[in-house]
């Protein structure tokens, strides 16, 4: 007998469009860029923003994408140029790489997955931080993973509305 995660209905969903996958990008680098640095425990908007369009479009999100934001990022943010740059592409790597594995959990193991993801991010910048001279922020500054995987569930069902909308209504279509 196969062992079956939730008995839920299966949905076709539209395919996403690019403007929508930049402005959810763009909108998660300004909310990166608000001037909030000094406030632990916030999640990295770009990075969750990065991993749910790498597992969900794996073929319209690519490195290069991650790198070019994560050197705005370091530029934004005075931090050591490469710093994000390095970890977004890991974390877009590693989205990719598992995307059609994570896509076959329910929502609450994917944030796991997705807490596993955005927490090996954070150590990546932390370790790229501490090999170049700089200080340890603290454990509680991994707490952002945590509150990000929290907020996975929020993320998915807002970032896929629009491919939820149906094109035209069709009275006989069955789906």
């Amino acid at each position: 007998m196969a062992y079956q995660f939730e008995d839920r209905p299966q949905r076709i969903l539209l395919p996403a469009r690019g403007g929508f996958i930049a402005v959810t990008i763009l909108v998660a680098l300004v909310l990166n860029l608000l001037p909030w640095r000094d406030v632990t425990g916030l999640p990295d908007w770009t990075a969750l923003a990065l991993v749910f369009w790498c597992i969900h479009q794996p073929r319209k999100m690519g490195i290069g994408v991650a790198w070019a934001l994560g050197i705005i990022m370091d530029a934004a943010n005075g931090a050591l140029l490469g710093q994000h740059a390095l970890a977004y592409s890991v974390l877009t790597f590693a989205s990719i790489a598992f995307s059609r594995r994570i896509l076959w959990f329910p929502i609450w193991p994917q944030a796991l997955h997705v807490f596993t993801l955005l927490f090996s991010c954070q150590l990546i910048m932390v370790l790229v931080r501490t090999l170049s001279g700089g200080s340890f922020p603290g454990l509680l500054w991994f707490s952002g993973s945590v509150l990000a995987a929290l907020l996975w569930p929020v993320v998915t069902f807002i970032f896929l509305i629009p491919q939820r909308l149906p094109e035209s209504i069709d009275e006989t279509r069955p789906l």
